[in-house]
């Protein structure tokens, strides 16, 4: 920071809001649908992992490789595929990431459901995909929102790292505060990306409590 220059110049702020909702929008973007999209192949593949058991352990490991390589060198290798400043360069990579988060999530919820409900089920005359939609899924809700709140949060952050590749949304801000030695915009883009975060956590916690009302205690 230079010297004299204030942590937080107000009236930039108050200049940018704009700015900021848009920075903001692209944000949410960038990282919320990968996590939908995610969800999207983690049912299936979670529901293949419950009928074939052995498919599990080598799909969670393939998953887990792909977690742990890092964000900004996944991007780089995908640019000569999906193009530089695009946002397919950075959604690849977090689909996986929240996949890699959601399966495991997905396998627990619909392994939690006891096999007497789901022959009792049977029982009073409901076929696969019938018990499937009022039975194995509703139970499973608890778990699978448990894992969206996780790749939600971490999509939100990794999401920031995309900036260095031109197509970052919040994550400008960073590059943009650290490249001119100005605090203020890299501040808001703290404060930003945690409130971002913290309203999709709070929105998938009501969304828990309003599908699942009777699981308090479960996959919090």
């Amino acid at each position: 920071m230079l010297d004299g220059e204030p942590l937080v110049r107000w009236h930039w702020l108050g200049d940018h809001l704009g700015y900021l909702a848009g920075l903001t929008g692209d944000h949410a973007v960038i990282a919320l649908v990968p996590v939908l999209i995610g969800l999207l192949l983690a049912v299936p593949l979670g529901l293949a992992c419950t009928r074939w058991p052995r498919l599990y352990q080598p799909l969670a490991a393939v998953f887990n490789v792909v977690y742990a390589l890092p964000s900004l060198a996944v991007f780089v290798v995908l640019i000569p595929y999906t193009g530089l400043a695009t946002r397919e360069t950075v959604m690849v990579p977090l689909t996986f990431y929240a996949l890699a988060v959601l399966l495991p999530t997905t396998v627990d919820g619909l392994r939690a459901v006891p096999e007497p409900v789901r022959q009792a089920a049977t029982a009073m005359g409901y076929g696969p995909w019938h018990r499937l939609a009022a039975v194995e899924l509703p139970a499973a809700v608890p778990y699978l929102i448990a894992g969206l709140r996780v790749a939600a949060v971490s999509s939100i952050s990794l999401a920031a790292v995309g900036a260095l590749i031109g197509r970052g949304g919040l994550g400008y801000l960073f590059v943009d505060g650290f490249q001119r030695t100005f605090p203020t915009p890299i501040l808001a883009g703290i404060v930003l990306v945690a409130l971002l975060a913290l309203v999709c956590d709070l929105l998938l916690v009501a969304a828990r409590r309003l599908l699942a009302p009777w699981a308090t205690g479960v996959a919090r």
